[in-house]
């Protein structure tokens, strides 16, 4: 299945968001490193700048977690629904910057957390209408406890981007076969 390139960015966003509770430094822990995670996964509309928005986006980040997390297809479409509710989501089409005519569920002065959890609640509904939750996934690395989404047409892809972790995986094969033989 081909998603809308808005469906894509916001569920890669999603994982990167979601991954940075592993990252070291974290992200959200300080302001600037907020700033910079922003530039790599941008959001339209107002940035506030405040402790209070990087602590409310902190929350979702562990909401977020539970698209992941979620043990069924009932439980995913309760957090989606959950998440648009609390964003008071609101669909429109709009086009800006280099997008053309796309979906965002949230004003623009919406609270930045909120924005984060609609677009990937949104995008998570593509999965759930699709039939294809089990394209979020953990990383088969041995001891990565990071997420992944897989967009590949043959829902091959195993280890997340965070931590060199097929690179490893790969070279623990390598060894493993020249040790046998």
């Amino acid at each position: 299945m081909e998603f809308a390139h808005d469906t894509e960015v916001a569920l890669v966003a999603a994982a990167s968001l979601v991954n940075t509770a592993l990252a070291d430094p974290d992200p959200l822990a300080d302001r600037a490193l907020f700033d910079a995670w922003l530039l790599e996964y941008p959001y339209t509309g107002q940035y506030l700048g405040t402790a209070d928005e990087l602590a409310s986006v902190r929350a979702m980040r562990e909401r977020l977690r539970g698209l992941w997390d979620a043990p069924d297809r009932d439980a995913t479409v309760t957090l989606v629904n959950a998440l648009l509710t609390d964003a008071r989501a609101t669909p429109y089409l709009t086009r800006h910057d280099e997008w053309d005519w796309h979906l965002h569920v949230t004003a623009p002065e919406a609270p930045l957390a909120h924005r984060i959890g609609a677009e990937s609640a949104m995008a998570a509904a593509d999965l759930v209408r699709g039939d294809d939750l089990g394209r979020l996934r953990r990383c088969a690395g041995s001891d990565c406890d990071a997420v992944l989404v897989d967009l590949s047409r043959n829902r091959s892809k195993r280890f997340c981007d965070t931590g060199n972790c097929a690179n490893r995986a790969h070279v623990a094969a390598y060894r493993a076969r020249q040790a046998a033989g």
